[in-house]
């Protein structure tokens, strides 16, 4: 899919890829390997949205919107949850029956979670932001998720800075241990 645009375009094409992959898994047998490796594929396309998301586009609707800080908490919040499902989905292969639990949660909080971006941040922030902050946000997006981290990392600060500070090293570990492994690379 084509990234680039403002910040709303962009975060757009992620939720499409991230949904592609969830169609992918969906339309697997229970138990079949490739799960596995969509999951993982997802999880890293997740977090990286989710870092970038957190450092860039949450304090630009703390900015914008009055109602901003409630709704940057609630986001926040639901990466939180997703975040914690993905770590518990690390440790399990997709022959594992709480895989298919926890891959059916993680969805459904995704799901969830995109639904409300798209019907109601998104819009709100393209009304209250100018285009040419929304096109400086969606370039700080890109240039975030290139050095995010890939894994899921619970106890690490959500909000800047310390966010913005910490992401990079953590990124750098996580891209080494996903080209040690093998971990999210296509079939």
């Amino acid at each position: 899919m084509r990234h680039g645009g403002n910040v709303v375009d962009e975060l757009v094409t992620d939720h499409r890829e991230v949904e592609e992959l969830f169609g992918r898994i969906e339309a697997l047998a229970p138990g079949e390997r490739k799960r596995k490796i969509y999951a993982d594929q997802a999880t890293m396309e997740l977090v990286r949205h989710s870092v970038a998301e957190e450092a860039y586009l949450y304090p630009a609707v703390r900015e914008h919107l009055a109602d901003g800080d409630t709704l940057a908490d609630k986001e926040i919040e639901d990466h939180s949850n997703a975040e914690r499902i993905m770590k518990d989905l690390e440790g399990h292969e997709a022959d594992d029956p709480e895989f298919d639990r926890l891959i059916g949660m993680l969805m459904a909080e995704v799901r969830s979670h995109i639904a409300d971006e798209e019907e109601n941040l998104f819009p709100r922030l393209r009304e209250a932001a100018s285009p040419e902050t929304l096109d400086e946000l969606g370039d700080k997006v890109r240039r975030a998720k290139k050095t995010a981290p890939t894994r899921p990392h619970p106890a690490a600060p959500d909000t800047p800075p310390a966010n913005k500070l910490l992401a990079p090293g953590a990124g750098l570990v996580d891209r080494i241990r996903d080209a040690l492994t093998g971990r999210g690379q296509k079939d």
